[in-house]
């Protein structure tokens, strides 16, 4: 799943990757440097550290973004630990 986001710091959006298939987590600030994530909570919990929806043009999509990351973190603790246990 990725995400764009259009900061009021620059006119290159940021993007947020979660791609849990192939296990990345990874953005792009609005200074267009990049962190990178062993997983999706290391990324929520940067984003929450470091982000607020005041930062963007539509804080709703901010929101949004942070509401369908924890969907699928909890999809990931959900199904990811049944399939371990087979």
């Amino acid at each position: 799943m990725d995400f764009s986001l259009q900061s009021h710091e620059s006119a290159v959006p940021c993007e947020i990757v979660a791609d849990e298939e192939n296990g990345r987590y990874m953005l792009r600030k609005a200074d267009t440097s990049g962190e990178v994530f062993n997983t999706p909570s290391e990324l929520i919990q940067w984003i929450e550290a470091n982000w607020s929806p005041e930062q963007f043009v539509s804080p709703a999509a901010f929101h949004e973004m942070i509401k369908q990351l924890k969907s699928i973190y909890k999809e990931i603790e959900i199904y990811g630990n049944q399939s371990k246990d087979e």
